[in-house]
């Protein structure tokens, strides 16, 4: 059994859903607040905060900034996905830059996958 409650992360986590980037809190409160399937901000995942959650779809969907672009970021990423992946959870990243000039684009794609899962 994972242990997906980190205590040491928890406070960490409370901060982070008061503090979003604007591209978090546009995707939180344009579409996943209201979306038909639920979804958590900032969720702890052992050593992992994932930025959005959706245990119904097995989805995490990261919004990843200008780190997460450069060779430490990446590798950092890749690791956290494979952990995620072996859990049996589907990673969606999307840049920040998709988030503010393809908006629409991240919905439909995240509406497809999340459909596959409605009852």
């Amino acid at each position: 059994m994972v242990k997906l409650r980190n205590e040491k992360l928890k406070e960490n986590s409370r901060k982070l859903r008061k503090d979003m980037t604007e591209e978090e809190r546009k995707l939180w409160h344009c579409f996943l607040k209201t979306c038909e399937i639920k979804f958590y901000r900032q969720r702890v995942f052992e050593n992992y905060i994932a930025d959005f959650y959706c245990p119904s779809a097995h989805l995490i969907i990261e919004v990843d900034g200008i780190q997460h672009f450069e060779d430490e970021g990446a590798a950092k990423d890749e690791k956290r996905d494979a952990y995620f992946y072996n859990l049996g959870i589907t990673v969606l990243r999307f840049s920040n830059l998709q988030i503010n000039k393809e908006f629409q684009t991240v919905k439909d794609t995240i509406y497809t996958y999340i459909n596959k899962f409605k009852n």
